[in-house]
């Protein structure tokens, strides 16, 4: 007997601590930690309103982007009928709304039926039907401006995307998510524009339409509609690009419909030193998360393009280039080319215009002899070496940058000249360690049709308040360091026009053009593909028009691509006569 009382003491005991503990539990829950609940410092109010509330967001607060004309370039806004559920269990005019919109009832009724959460109902609506419909002052029925992403955006990697990020939020932003300004989910910028002016484009906050529901999702304190959203009149901001929206979608399209599958084109105005147009390829897939980096701003083999480095070399250096022939039967290594290749005696000019290696291998030498490091000094004069992109201080913001990880270019491996023969011969054709990205290649080009002054390149204009006023606009700056002489400018502007006016020139499709190209071809081995007869090479042709009074600079290249398939002419020609029909 005296166990059993024993027992049921015990039993009772460690109920009571039980009910103790979950009455503590409960108080922590309610009373005590409602705002900070857990390690997460969980809102525990705001996440029961939440439960307990639906929602239709208008505008993530987000800024946007827009082109050099102010056309939206990510988001754009459509007035659109928004609907809540709770009107199917309403009497109002459906049929008023159904004639203003041109619908049928029924056809309205099938689509409001199926809801269970605000929606956007039917077409983009002109203000003239938004006016009717509010005028009828329907409760849950509203013709509102609603943004919406654009459909088919172009210069994806350019601008980038956003996704949420807990530890990169905490790490760029910890006082504000720490002060309660931004959640800890905001989508943040993870690459291209959207990174570099992530802090100018964070949300302050959204604007939607609410109300709350009970458990069967009927209105809880009747059928009021809530508005939330910022009233302030410079937040979200809109980065005003130098992208022209037109050129950059014929581009986009050229690109695709010669199947070009990875690599690019980059286009300059020359003048002002501005993207006109950006495209990277292969296209951003968001399941798989690829193709999100861009491919213009990474450093690339460039083949004969690099030629252009040492030309400009060979004419300051004081080597008789004039009178001089060079035999380009052979190759880079004094060894007999193959009969397909072989190009006879050339002089300078007509080795440059055919693309001759052993020339170019053996003036390098000669000149590397002479100085060591002059492959180095002519790269940087042409600004190969450095970033190209727009940088500098704005406001709190040190050597901010417009463009996303644009990456720097390399000569020699360690940045350590050679002193080998074999290895200055391959640096000077483009081959071995040489790296470039096709932005610089593309200010190259832009550099050399000035005359030689160098520029940082712009792709951001100025970052504009939401009632239109200009927050900050990046000035034009000259790029730092060395250039090449005005008369260096005036011989390679010469050569770079004999590329494609010469008959046998490795530019000479491009005579058929309404204007006249001046550039340079650069194919680089990458690597021999096994089992086949053919090398996967980088593809280059970069250059600008018109020859005699340049406007644009332009760039395409084919990467990771067999020879025999490569359609970077085809391009280049494409986008030259879109801009320049005949």
């Amino acid at each position: 007997m005296k166990n059993t009382v024993k027992r049921i003491h015990f039993v009772l005991i460690l109920m009571m601590i039980m009910i103790g503990v979950l009455v503590g539990r409960m108080a922590q829950i309610q009373l005590i930690d409602t705002e900070t609940f857990s390690k997460e410092k969980i809102n525990l109010i705001e996440s029961s309103v939440k439960q307990r509330t639906q929602e239709m967001v208008l505008n993530d607060g987000r800024g946007q982007f827009t082109d050099k004309n102010g056309v939206p370039l990510t988001v754009q806004k459509e007035r659109r009928l928004v609907v809540f559920p709770f009107v199917k269990e309403m009497t109002w005019p459906k049929e008023k709304v159904a004639s203003i919109m041109q619908h049928t009832t029924a056809t309205l009724d099938e689509e409001i039926n199926t809801l269970d959460k605000p929606a956007v109902i039917g077409e983009t609506l002109t203000s003239e039907q938004a006016k009717e419909i509010n005028a009828l002052k329907i409760p849950g029925v509203f013709a509102l401006n609603v943004q919406k992403k654009v459909k088919d955006p172009i210069a994806e990697q350019l601008i980038g995307i956003t996704g949420e990020n807990k530890n990169v939020m905490t790490k760029r932003y910890n006082k504000k998510v720490n002060d309660g300004e931004l959640s800890i989910n905001t989508p943040i910028g993870v690459s291209g524009l959207q990174s570099s002016f992530d802090e100018f484009l964070i949300p302050e906050q959204e604007s939607k339409l609410l109300y709350h529901v009970d458990r069967r999702g009927g209105p809880l304190f009747g059928i009021e509609v809530k508005y939330t959203g910022a009233g302030n009149p410079f937040y979200p901001v809109s980065v005003q690009t130098t992208i022209d929206s037109s050129i950059q979608q014929k581009m986009e399209s050229i690109l695709d419909d010669h199947g070009l599958k990875e690599g690019g084109a980059v286009l300059l105005d020359i003048d002002t030193n501005e993207v006109v147009a950006m495209t990277s390829r292969p296209h951003i897939n968001q399941q798989r998360s690829s193709g999100v980096g861009n491919r213009m701003l990474v450093p690339q083999v460039p083949g004969s393009v690099f030629k252009t480095v040492i030309a400009a070399a060979a004419i300051d250096s004081g080597i008789d280039t004039y009178k001089r022939t060079f035999n380009c039967d052979l190759d880079i290594y004094n060894k007999l080319e193959k009969q397909v290749k072989r190009k006879g005696m050339l002089n300078f000019q007509d080795s440059f215009a055919e693309s001759c290696n052993y020339t170019f291998g053996t003036v390098a030498k000669e000149m590397v002899k002479e100085n060591k490091t002059i492959i180095d000094e002519y790269a940087n004069k042409l600004g190969l070496i450095d970033p190209v992109g727009w940088q500098g201080d704005v406001f709190h913001f040190s050597d901010f940058t417009q463009f996303d990880h644009e990456g720097k270019g390399v000569i020699w491996h360690q940045n350590k000249p050679s002193t080998y023969s074999k290895e200055i011969a391959q640096t000077a054709i483009g081959q071995r360690d040489v790296r470039v990205t096709p932005l610089a290649v593309a200010n190259m080009m832009a550099t050399i049709a000035r005359g030689g002054e160098k520029k940082q390149v712009r792709v951001v204009d100025r970052i504009q308040y939401k009632n239109g006023a200009t927050l900050y606009t990046f000035q034009p700056q000259k790029l730092q360091g060395d250039h090449i002489a005005p008369y260096t400018a005036i011989r390679l502007r010469q050569l770079l026009k004999e590329v494609v006016d010469h008959p046998k020139g490795t530019g000479r499709r491009f005579q058929s053009l309404a204007v006249q190209v001046a550039g340079k071809s650069g194919t680089a081995d990458i690597r021999a593909v096994e089992g086949k007869n053919t090398n996967i090479i980088n593809k280059w042709f970069a250059g600008y028009f018109p020859a005699n009074h340049p406007k644009y600079a332009l760039v395409v290249v084919d990467l990771n691509t067999e020879s025999s398939t490569t359609p970077t002419n085809a391009v280049f020609y494409d986008i030259v006569n879109t801009l320049y029909p005949k």
